[in-house]
């Protein structure tokens, strides 16, 4: 048998992740000058963090060092355990990295050790429709191995499709220009996101309109769920509870046997994005190309 391990950019709740059997490692947020553990809401006060976000507050997010990585993976290499690690992709955060170099460092201390590394090229629920997927493998009996091989070849075919409200945020992390975030907010501009095949966020329409961007996001959806035959979306939203019953209403209204795993946006992903992102995944056809 063997660990799984995510981080907490994957966005399951920690009671979800319990059921699947994955373990996982929190990112550390700052705001106001104090440190808070990601720990998949369980004991992270969300609702403040939301309200913060909402007046417009500035966190920042450390990517997982080294060290900690080596102290979460050191039991259950010292166990005998092997592990198979699905990270936050390695295009919106160096802490994959940090888990390559942590076990390089834990295969000069220790004769054996087993882990095997994923980048998923996803964030949020794109990567924790991946570590669900991954884990109903493993509870089927699956080995590592197998496991391992089905991510791999299934990991482009996560679609993802966001939607902000909030510009500022975007401005922040060198998405967009001052100068546009001014522009589009007078206009009620709201960019249409996705991940492209090199793990990175990218900017590939706008639309006028909070509805507006709510229909494109969903039809972009809908169009992959029906090229590809499955059902199954996750949704994850940044506070905003009427904009994401939205998104399931029309959802359901296009595709009425729809399966929908809806779930907060987690701190971490929520501290770039902003109060009032709409996120969907799906299993889709093929990614943008990155540039």
């Amino acid at each position: 048998m063997f660990q799984m391990i995510t981080d907490s950019c994957c966005d399951l709740p920690a009671e979800r992740l319990a059921e699947l059997d994955v373990a996982f490692i929190p990112m550390v947020i700052e705001l106001e000058g104090k440190e808070y553990t990601d720990d998949m809401g369980q004991s992270f006060d969300t609702d403040w963090f939301l309200a913060k976000l909402k007046e417009h507050a500035q966190p920042t997010t450390s990517q997982i060092n080294v060290g900690r990585y080596m102290e979460y993976f050191r039991p259950y290499v010292e166990a005998g355990t092997p592990i198979l690690y699905l990270g936050f992709s390695s295009g919106m955060s160096g802490s994959f990295q940090s888990a390559v170099q942590a076990v390089a460092l834990l295969k000069e201390e220790y004769e054996t050790v087993e882990i095997s590394l994923i980048d998923t090229k996803s964030a949020s629920l794109g990567e924790g429709f991946l570590v669900a997927e991954a884990a109903r493998r493993k509870a089927e009996g699956a080995s590592l191995m197998e496991v391992s091989q089905w991510v791999e070849a299934h990991k482009m075919q996560i679609d993802s499709w966001v939607t902000v409200d909030d510009l500022k945020q975007l401005e922040r992390g060198g998405r967009i220009s001052k100068t546009a975030a001014a522009i589009g907010g007078l206009l009620n501009v709201k960019p249409i996101i996705t991940v492209d095949t090199d793990g990175k966020l990218r900017n590939v329409d706008k639309v006028r309109g909070r509805n507006k961007s709510i229909q494109h996001i969903v039809e972009r959806t809908i169009a992959n769920l029906q090229a590809t035959q499955t059902k199954t979306v996750y949704l994850a939203n940044a506070g905003d509870d009427e904009a994401a019953e939205k998104v399931i209403a029309s959802l359901r209204e296009k595709m009425p046997d729809v399966d929908i795993y809806h779930y907060p946006l987690g701190p971490t992903i929520s501290s770039h994005t902003g109060y009032g992102c709409l996120a969907v995944f799906s299993f889709g056809t093929q990614r943008i190309a990155g540039v």
